[in-house]
């Protein structure tokens, strides 16, 4: 059983994509994946979320979704204002310790690393679950900034960063796209392990689960 945590440098960066990817591959090897997104925001109940985003693409369906706020904030923010109660270190740890009979448990976190899901950020449940977190970034202008401040944040927590993907490589990557890719390694100290075509979200099932191992290194794994 391996668990991974996925995060991104900030919202809108392709984390859900990303994860579906991740569970497309791992089911495609006949591997059996669970995912819990512990907190859902935006999104009023009984709409479709980021779970069934990722049922759709990868066609995994064994996910858990702890909280759900109607409004499009951070959970802990959004869990106030609707006047319902905020996710806890302990009830999330325990949900996603629940799910290890599974071989891979991708667990998607709520835009950035430090943002607050309840009591905690994603960064406490890495170290709490002792679990390895993949970063998902952008290609764009920025990027340098923000994904080193995430893996620096990670290593001084004593939390591996596995890898980087971008979330959206554009067709036609600009010149700071291209350096970018060539300067988030050495910067961060941590490899580019992926990068998942811009639009690849709106693809169907059949399309992307047939790309998606290739938009990851092949010396690259989710299971480490």
């Amino acid at each position: 059983m391996t668990i991974l945590l996925i995060t991104g440098t900030s919202t809108d960066v392709g984390k859900t994509v990303v994860t579906a990817a991740l569970a497309a591959i791992a089911a495609g090897e006949g591997r059996s994946v669970a995912v819990c997104k512990p907190g859902q925001t935006g999104v009023e109940v009984g709409a479709p979320g980021d779970l069934a985003e990722i049922q759709r693409l990868s066609g995994v369906t064994r996910t858990v979704e702890l909280a759900r706020y109607p409004d499009p904030l951070a959970p802990d923010t959004a869990a106030r204002r609707a006047g319902l109660p905020e996710l806890t270190l302990a009830e999330t740890t325990a949900a996603v310790e629940a799910l290890t009979d599974a071989d891979l448990v991708l667990v998607e976190g709520a835009g950035g690393l430090l943002v607050r899901l309840g009591d905690f950020t994603l960064l406490d449940l890495a170290q709490r679950l002792r679990a390895p977190v993949l970063l998902v970034t952008a290609p764009w202008l920025g990027t340098l900034n923000h994904t080193e401040l995430t893996t620096r944040a990670l290593s001084s927590a004593g939390v591996r960063c596995t890898g980087l993907v971008f979330g959206a490589w554009p067709a036609e990557p600009d010149l700071a796209a291209e350096c970018n890719r060539t300067d988030l390694p050495r910067v961060t100290g941590v490899d580019l392990v992926g990068a998942v075509p811009a639009g690849a979200g709106g693809w169907d099932r059949a399309r992307f689960t047939a790309a998606a191992p290739g938009w990851f290194s092949p010396h690259w794994s989710p299971f480490g």
